[in-house]
């Protein structure tokens, strides 16, 4: 006999057992030595894979709604930080620290969080998350010091910023390999357009209210998106669901069950785990250089909420909101990528349909190609259109190339990470994304001296310098990505695992990457 449901069963606890699920005959014999091996059923209705299709693109858009507020709320402070100068009397390097602590909270939460999801699930992980945030930013709101503000923006980042890790695990859990890329692709957009509507939004905000209606409004939207988590959000990590209907099953029956999935786990020591991100991160020159790329486009995106107010407020006198609306350039470039993210997907997966055996990594990185060229153009273009004799229009319009630049480089390059590390992919993208957050919360910091030492044109000029710096690298690894991987440790492992998966018994030739463009000519 099944016990009392709890409050907290009926929130992230199993469905009940269906009597197809009782009825089954599992493998095993329901002893502790031999246990019941439980695993998914034909047609399986839990299965998260097979879920509808508005189902999972419903998941989706709840998943980069969730990403987007939380960018949103790391750049929608800058709004109000000549308030916030103001109010506690304090230098504007110290006031950034808002929005670098935020930021650096995405490097920590992650490495809580992810752990937490693969052991208890995504949506009490997403609900838990998103409780925090609200009720964090709220407490901001009402700061009565810049010590505390400043602590409870830190705390925001680092425990609100769930969603920003585990949505791509959604995402991965659901839609089946062909279509994830263009799941991706959409959740990819929200991180980066929050923090392009960001200023708009808090810059309108504070001179309606002033800088604590900021917070509160944030902490209004993070408690209506958590809302919508707590109603619409199912669990849909495989494992964990297996190993609650193995509990389940073992409660009802009085027999010995198990996840399948959680008996062919393999462990590793918790040091190692800790410790592989960043062994990925230096002695694997793939994961190196495309990181340090991604880390410097999504520095000089937050360098910008620093700079745009230098350029657009302080040097042309602008207003907060009206000073907002100079990101406007930045969000029409991120919106602007999305058709190309659709024909990208459509190029890739003709490139499937024909291929023959599996596709080199190096497939993925032909869509930012156009990317690599549009950075430093939008870059340059603001740094040298960026003085008051120059019509407004003129510098707005540069976000534009930057915009799309931003997005259509992160999306081939993190699939081209989880392609060429398939069963490292977590570590590489939890190295990733500790960097980018490094780069993003230290960028902000040191633009104001730059621009009062540099001046408007050559402050601005340095990111466009990095940028260009780094367009030969996709066209680098996309030539000779197949020869590096075979000489790098954990590549070379990687593919290794998934040719014998695939039953392929020798390795893809170096040159590879030929195959894929004479299947794109065809």
């Amino acid at each position: 006999m099944v016990g009392k449901v709890s409050s907290l069963d009926k929130l992230f606890g199993p469905k009940p057992l269906s009597p197809l699920i009782l009825d089954h005959e599992y493998a095993g014999s329901g002893t502790i030595e031999s246990p019941y091996l439980v695993n998914w059923l034909v047609d399986d209705e839990e299965n998260p894979m097979n879920r509808g299709q508005v189902s999972k693109w419903s998941l989706n858009l709840l998943c980069a709604l969730s990403a987007f507020i939380i960018a949103l709320a790391s750049s929608a402070y800058s709004g109000g930080l000549v308030e916030v100068i103001s109010a506690f009397a304090i230098s504007k390097e110290v006031a950034l620290l808002g929005v670098s602590l935020y930021v650096i909270g995405f490097a920590i939460g992650p490495l809580l969080w992810a752990p937490l999801s693969e052991n208890y699930g995504r949506r009490p992980v997403f609900v838990i998350s998103g409780a925090l945030l609200s009720i964090i930013l709220a407490g901001t709101a009402g700061a009565h010091n810049i010590e505390t503000l400043l602590v409870l923006r830190f705390l925001a980042g680092t425990l609100g910023s769930a969603p920003l890790i585990i949505a791509a695990g959604v995402i991965a859990d659901v839609f089946p390999p062909l279509q994830r890329g263009l799941a991706l692709g959409i959740y990819v957009v929200a991180p980066f357009l929050g923090p392009s509507v960001g200023p708009i939004v808090g810059g309108f905000i504070v001179e309606a209210g002033g800088w604590r209606w900021v917070q509160g409004f944030l902490a209004l939207l993070a408690a209506a998106q958590w809302l919508l988590t707590l109603a619409l959000l199912p669990e849909t990590y495989g494992p964990v669901l297996l190993r609650r209907r193995a509990e389940a099953l073992s409660k009802v029956n009085g027999h010995t069950y198990r996840s399948a999935l959680d008996i062919n786990k393999i462990s590793i020591k918790l040091t190692v785990a800790l410790a592989r991100p960043w062994v990925l991160l230096f002695r694997e020159p793939i994961v190196l250089l495309i990181t340090m790329y991604m880390s410097i486009i999504y520095g000089t995106l937050y360098m910008l909420f620093a700079a745009y107010p230098i350029v657009f407020q302080l040097t042309r006198g602008w207003g907060e909101g009206i000073g907002g609306l100079s990101f406007l350039g930045v969000m029409v470039g991120i919106l602007a990528s999305v058709p190309h993210m659709f024909f990208g997907h459509v190029r890739y997966s003709k490139l499937v349909s024909k291929a023959t055996s599996r596709l080199p990594p190096e497939a993925r990185l032909p869509d930012c190609f156009l990317a690599c060229i549009a950075l430093p153009i939008g870059l340059f273009w603001f740094a040298w259109t960026n003085s008051p004799s120059v019509h407004w229009i003129v510098p707005i319009l540069s976000g534009v190339p930057f915009g799309y630049g931003c997005t259509m480089l992160f999306l081939p390059c993190l699939n081209y990470l989880v392609d060429s590390y398939t069963i490292y992919a977590a570590s590489v993208l939890a190295a990733n994304s500790a960097m980018r957050s490094i780069f993003g919360a230290a960028f902000p910091l040191f633009t104001g001296k730059m621009y009062e030492n540099l001046g408007l044109h050559w402050a601005a000029s340095v990111p466009a310098f990095l940028a260009l710096a780094c367009v030969p690298i996709p066209y680098l690894f996309y030539v000779y990505g197949a020869r590096i991987r075979r000489k790098c440790h954990y590549a070379a492992e990687a593919d290794d695992f998934m040719n014998r998966m695939l039953g392929i018994t020798s390795s893809p030739p170096s040159g590879d990457t030929e195959n894929v463009s004479s299947d794109v000519e065809k």
